[in-house]
């Protein structure tokens, strides 16, 4: 199933000042790093997008500049492969985040081709819980998501889901992304890409509360107060928004969304629902939202068998649950970007673009 928006064409929120910016569209057309400074632990191995800091990030510049474009179709064989090599050279200037949720299991291959679309791109891969199925375990990570995807483990920063949760403490995830992944046993982090902040968290609320006043929602709001950065994606793994019948809404997350959007985030990220589905900024109550609110995706789409919507949830724009893919976000300076990139032979894509609160 996939959906267009309902409305055609959405009036985006970008200022002028995003001449290059396309508008807001999905299509069934054929779409196709490195580790930033963690301000609680040290990165794995810093890249060209990566900022190393000891304090606040400073904000960005009032006016965003242009937005390069996006990659385009993918490729197949040579000529694919220099096309995206010529692609990701084109954009390196411009800090990009790539990845998806709910990745390795060695009953697929699908996790490969998502590989595949990551290895063309630039930057810091970011991945949304759900890692090394079934259970998370040393071997599952070893047999399943080391092939694939652990590849990009030197500039790969992770969240974690429940499956990995299987094992207790979720020691094998920890043990697999060692300070990539934050203090140990906390499972939420934060580090910088460019003139972005980049929040992670962990849904995993009957592990690690996320309750109003627990560990986790005091830290998110003290980050995010000290940032000093003008725009902010959050990653997760548990949706609070979704169409997903299977996996309800994880309204227990409802009390880290609402210090999010209280402080301006742009963009939420999430995974655990097998599926990918765009939603229009909103805020934590499902509230439309255009000014303040927070645009949500859910990109499990990263190699897990998929699962099948139910009814359309309020303020969903696109969704399909066919595809596997990436998304990519281009974050330059006050804007961003995002396009989801499905394996090749797929048809389905959406791209677009926005300006940072």
């Amino acid at each position: 199933m996939w959906d267009r928006p309902r409305s055609g064409r959405i009036a985006l929120a970008a200022t002028a000042a995003l001449a290059l910016a396309a508008p807001v569209g999905c299509s069934e057309g054929s779409g196709p790093a490195t580790a930033p400074a963690d301000r609680t632990a040290s990165p794995p191995t810093a890249g060209a997008d990566a900022t190393t800091r000891t304090g606040p990030t400073p904000p960005g510049p009032t006016s965003p500049g242009p937005m390069p474009p996006g990659p385009g179709p993918a490729g197949s064989g040579q000529a694919g492969a220099a096309q995206a090599e010529a692609e990701a050279g084109a954009t390196a200037a411009v800090p990009v985040l790539v990845g998806a949720g709910d990745i390795a299991t060695c009953e697929s291959t699908a996790d490969n081709r998502t590989a595949a679309l990551v290895a063309a791109q630039p930057g810091t891969v970011f991945t949304l819980g759900d890692n090394a199925y079934p259970d998370g375990t040393a071997a599952d990570f070893r047999r399943c998501y080391g092939p694939g995807w652990g590849r990009f483990r030197a500039r790969t920063r992770p969240a974690v889901g429940n499956h990995e949760y299987h094992v207790a403490g979720a020691r094998p995830y920890f043990d697999y992304f060692g300070a990539a992944a934050g203090p140990r046993g906390r499972g939420y982090y934060s580090f910088n890409v460019g003139s972005w902040h980049v929040v992670v968290l962990n849904t995993n609320c009957g592990e690690v509360s996320c309750r109003s006043g627990s560990a986790q929602q005091r830290w998110l709001r003290t980050d995010l107060a000290a940032s000093g950065a003008r725009c902010t994606v959050a990653l997760a793994h548990h949706p609070l928004f979704t169409s997903v019948a299977r996996h309800p809404p994880a309204t227990a997350t409802r009390p880290l969304v609402r210090t999010l959007r209280a402080a301006g985030v742009e963009v939420l990220l999430a995974g655990h629902n097998h599926t990918y589905e765009r939603f229009a900024p909103q805020d934590a109550d499902g509230r439309s939202d255009p000014v303040r609110g927070i645009r949500a995706f859910v990109v499990g789409t990263g190699g897990a068998p998929l699962h099948t919507f139910g009814r359309r949830a309020a303020n969903s724009q696109v969704r399909n649950d066919r595809t596997y893919g990436v998304l990519r976000l281009t974050l330059a300076p006050g804007a961003y970007r995002w396009q989801f990139l499905g394996v090749p032979g797929s048809r389905f894509t959406d791209s677009g673009s926005g300006a940072c609160h």
